[in-house]
């Protein structure tokens, strides 16, 4: 088999959500993972609705996730292909003209509604006679356009949902051009799949019977339907959809709270799935784990609350040379040591700086005579430097411990949270023993002295 050429296609009219991210990731995943290639198709046929900031927090988005694409194209620039099958298809007449005002078939669809009859167009468009249309053109009507299904059964092998079987007549004629000569999504999206050779489609099921109608339309142009895989859709924790519109869990509000894009690409995947929303930490090590057959065919409640346990047990296993350049570009040193030290304490990544600055720049503690007295004899009995992880951790901290025992009677809770506080400032964080070697022992003694350094 070839490698996979896929698309991921939003319109640039609002921002990404997780359940855009689902369909990004699993997209892009499987080209990597394939040895495939990634398109990015901006359909921003919707002139009203399209803006190019949107187009440009899509690619941020993508980047962000690390899925960015191997080429990127625009629906805006590609409107001399859609003319041309156009009127190839109109001259065949699997293209016709319609007249009807949105008023009018919204009318039609309620009455069929009324008497039980599914809401599907009935072609009324193609009853009428030259002399009709010739006339209503003259009043000054513009018409919109049609593809006219062949009202059969269509049938495929879907790598979701399995065989599927969707009998056309169900369906409305569905509209390819409108009025103001502006496109629609159906027609557009499969001559661009045919000139760019897309092998496999893979969107939410909501496309599903779009899929039936659009495999007639590929066959009308002369050319083999890519396979498909409509994976299950994404809902917020009441069970209502996601919506582009309003804003839902969108890609751009998660990573402003430095959520991790690891945790956020793990459970955009795996949530609605027979595998475990677990951490990951490569994206090549989530592509292994993209398995069509095994989502699930219903609707999948997504937590956002899930996130940040997501998040910190991301954290708290991530390798330091995948932290490092972003240790750097926090001003965190301390190398390999440091991040082992505090990483398994950390909620969101640029806590690490917090702890970098703990150790390094002064603090203001504030604490009870007692506990001074308690920090006082802590410091007595700080062993002699030198003072490094290696060190402190193989001989110092057990008899340091045991010394301040010793001298203040104190165990537990009430030796430990006096010399958390003198020392970092915060009521907890990583291990106190991991700490003190970046404190260093001149910060330490004076810090444990009530002194603010």
């Amino acid at each position: 088999m070839p490698p996979p050429i896929v698309r991921f296609a939003p319109s640039p009219t609002g921002l990404l959500h997780v359940g855009n991210a689902r369909t990004a990731l699993l997209n892009a995943l499987y080209a990597r993972r394939e040895g495939g290639t990634f398109i990015l198709r901006l359909d921003d046929t919707d002139r009203a609705r399209s803006e190019e900031r949107f187009v440009a927090a899509i690619g941020e988005d993508l980047a962000w996730l690390g899925i960015p694409p191997d080429r990127v194209e625009r629906q805006s620039a590609r409107t001399a292909l859609y003319d041309a099958a156009f009127d190839r298809l109109r001259a065949e007449g699997r293209i016709y003209a319609c007249f009807e005002t949105e008023e009018e078939l919204e009318f039609r669809r309620r009455r069929q509604l009324a008497a039980h009859q599914p809401p599907v167009y009935d072609r009324a468009a193609l009853k009428l006679t030259d002399a009709e249309r010739a006339k209503l053109e003259a009043e000054g009507k513009k018409p919109y356009f049609r593809f006219k299904l062949e009202r059969k059964k269509i049938a495929w092998d879907d790598l979701v949902r399995g065989h599927v079987e969707i009998d056309t007549a169900s369906l409305s004629d569905p509209v390819a051009r409108r009025a103001d000569g502006t496109w629609l999504y159906s027609l557009t999206s499969v001559i661009d799949d045919i000139e760019m050779g897309v092998t496999h489609i893979i969107r939410g099921e909501d496309h599903l019977t779009n899929s039936a109608a659009q495999i007639e339309m590929f066959e009308s142009l002369g050319a083999k339907p890519p396979r498909f895989a409509h994976h299950n859709l994404l809902t917020l924790p009441g069970g209502e959809g996601m919506s582009k519109r309003l804003g839902h869990l969108s890609l751009q509000a998660l990573r402003a709270s430095g959520l991790e894009p690891l945790a956020v690409a793990s459970a955009a995947v795996l949530v609605g799935t027979a595998g475990a929303v677990e951490p990951v930490q490569s994206l090549d090590a989530l592509a292994s784990k993209i398995d069509f057959a095994r989502i699930s065919h219903g609707p999948a409640r997504f937590d956002p609350a899930d996130l940040e346990a997501l998040t910190a047990r991301t954290l708290h296993a991530m390798a330091y040379d995948s932290a490092a350049p972003r240790l750097e570009k926090l001003g965190v040193g301390g190398g390999s040591s440091f991040w082992e030290a505090v990483r398994g304490n950390l909620s969101r990544f640029a806590e690490a700086a917090l702890w970098w600055r703990v150790a390094n720049e002064a603090i203001s503690p504030v604490l009870s005579p007692a506990d001074l007295e308690i920090c006082k004899s802590a410091a007595a009995a700080l062993p002699p430097e030198p003072w490094n992880e290696v060190t402190w951790e193989k001989a110092n901290w057990d008899a340091f411990v045991e010394a301040i025992k010793k001298a203040t009677g104190k165990s537990g809770r009430a030796l430990f949270h006096p010399l958390r506080i003198a020392l970092t400032g915060e009521e907890r964080g990583p291990e106190l023993r991991a700490l003190l070697p970046f404190i260093g022992r001149t910060r330490t003694a004076a810090r444990l002295q009530g002194k603010k350094v």
